[in-house]
């Protein structure tokens, strides 16, 4: 007798009550979607590196239109990477640079820094231009101006300065007013399709050559591992860093009439980095009633070395062998076609809506 073989899902779909209901009620076209959000996440962006070639070489041409990609961290290099002339050949090549990074044993913030600033000259390779222009896509990039000690590069007075903000946070997400103000820099072409922004100090800026790769690094620049970004052309003088300070997971009040396509590491949005350890902080429901999260699946992590994506993390677990984490990071790479190639096989069989669970 023949074994019956069953394969286990590779994705966790999970989607808010208005996209819900529609996708099981209509199915999914890539005519319906108008935003993707792009997660702060550092390594774990290449873990899913094959479910965005599969939306942005695949599946999203066939329908073209414009299209919102709002980023924090490494969510805004992602999609940086698919404003490119050739979105597939930028995503690999993101991926590629980043895994080829090496730090050795006591690496200073400054040389991190420095590190990341040649990282986006060889991926950018002088099309900033032609990734402003796209005509289907407009890169929002979302970062913080800090306050108080957080504005020092110093460990001592950062390291105050973070204590300050997450005692602030565990008593209420709203006193991080006191150590950020939120920043979009946008497409000058498109105002981000947001509802108004009540929760924290909220700034708009445009984005253009003189000012993209500087927000680049500031949206990925995590205070005590890299300096913040001083100087933004079009903004005040500050200390601007990472987005995923304050939006994590960009749990933002989205403003549209379609499906908000979420490719993200983890099954849930965790407001702020600084919630990671609190259980009750999860997205708002209402802001995410019309988004359809697409992550990896605990079976599929489970075949993963260490069964996890990639993150920060292993460096450390690393250090001395990056050959052995640059292996490991490049067959996670090469594991997540299996993201993008469920995707397409659900959408194109109807069988989505049967999959999905509610946000």
């Amino acid at each position: 007798m023949t074994a019956i073989q069953i394969k286990s899902p590779a994705l966790s779909l999970r989607a808010g009550k208005r996209a819900l209901a529609r996708i099981r009620e209509r199915g999914l076209q890539p005519a319906d979607v108008g935003i993707l959000p792009g997660a702060a996440g550092g390594p774990k962006g290449l873990g899913i590196q094959g479910l965005d070639l599969a939306l942005f070489g695949d599946w999203l041409p066939r329908a073209p239109r414009e299209r919102t990609l709002i980023g924090a961290s490494i969510g805004s290099w992602r999609f940086a990477s698919a404003c490119l002339p050739d979105a597939c050949a930028g995503i690999r090549r993101l991926g590629e640079l980043y895994t080829s990074q090496r730090f050795a044993k006591g690496v200073t913030m400054a040389e991190i820094s420095r590190s990341c600033v040649e990282l986006l000259n060889a991926l950018l390779a002088d099309q900033d231009e032609a990734l402003l222009s796209n005509p289907l896509y407009r890169l929002n990039i979302v970062v913080v101006k800090s306050h108080g000690l957080l504005r020092h590069d110093h460990r001592g007075a950062l390291s105050l300065g973070l204590s300050s903000v997450i005692g602030n946070n565990l008593l209420n997400r709203s006193r991080l007013n006191r150590h950020f103000d939120r920043v979009i820099l946008h497409d000058a072409r498109q105002a981000p399709p947001l509802a108004a922004l009540n929760d924290f100090r909220s700034h708009f800026h445009t984005l253009d050559t003189s000012n993209l790769r500087q927000a680049l690094l500031a949206s990925g620049s995590i205070p005590m591992v890299m300096e913040a970004i001083r100087e933004i052309p079009g903004l005040e003088p500050g200390a601007y860093r990472d987005g995923g300070l304050l939006d994590y997971h960009l749990d933002l009040p989205y403003d549209t009439d379609g499906v908000v396509l979420y490719p993200h590491f983890t099954d849930k949005v965790i407001p702020g980095w600084f919630d990671k350890g609190l259980p009750w902080r999860r997205g708002n429901a209402e802001r995410l009633q019309d988004v359809l999260l697409l992550a990896p699946s605990r079976e599929y992590l489970a075949t993963l070395p260490h069964g996890k994506l990639p993150d920060r993390s292993d460096f450390k677990r690393y250090l001395g062998d990056d050959n052995g984490r640059e292996r490991y990071w490049r067959q996670a790479m090469a594991e997540s076609t299996r993201l993008g190639d469920e995707f397409l096989e659900l959408v194109e069989s109807g069988r989505l809506g049967e999959r999905l669970q509610a946000l």
